[in-house]
C-alpha cells in the first residue's frame, strides 16, 4: 500500500512563501495524476490544484492562479506545492491526493489515496 506523506508546512508572515513536497513511500506516483486539497477551520476542504501523470496539464484554484505552482517529479515519487505572495486566507491543513487515473481533476472523489496533511498557518 502506497503511503503519501506531506512535508514543508509551517508557520509564515503574509507574502512569504513556501514549498510543500508529498512523497510517496511503498510505491510509484508515474502513472497517477495528483492533487493538492486543502481545508480550513470550520469549512470543507477544497480543491487547490491538480497535475497529471507526466505534468503536461496542470489546473488551480482561482484563488491560488498565478500564486502557486503543482509539479511532479516521477523518478522520485514526489509531488510538489509552491506557494508565493502567501496570504492569510491560505492558511489551511494542505493534503495531497493520488488520482484513481493518468488524469487529474478538481474534485476529490476521484482521488483514491490521500496524505495525512501538513499545516500551513499565514499571518497577516
Amino acid at each position: 500500500q502506497v503511503r503519501l506523506t506531506e512535508s514543508g508546512g509551517g508557520l509564515v508572515q503574509a507574502g512569504d512563501s513556501l514549498r510543500l513536497s508529498c512523497a510517496a513511500l511503498g510505491g510509484t506516483l508515474t502513472n497517477y495524476g495528483m492533487g493538492w486539497f486543502r481545508q480550513a477551520p470550520g469549512k470543507e476542504r477544497e480543491f487547490v490544484a491538480s497535475i497529471d501523470w507526466n505534468g503536461g496539464s496542470t489546473e488551480y484554484a482561482d484563488s491560488v492562479k498565478g500564486r502557486f505552482t503543482i509539479s511532479k517529479d516521477n523518478a522520485k515519487a514526489s509531488v510538489y506545492l509552491q506557494m508565493n505572495a502567501l496570504r492569510s486566507e491560505d492558511t489551511a491543513v494542505y493534503y495531497c491526493a493520488r488520482h484513481g487515473h493518468y488524469t487529474a481533476s478538481p474534485y476529490p472523489y476521484g482521488y483514491d489515496n490521500w496524505g495525512q496533511g501538513t499545516q500551513v498557518t499565514v499571518s497577516s
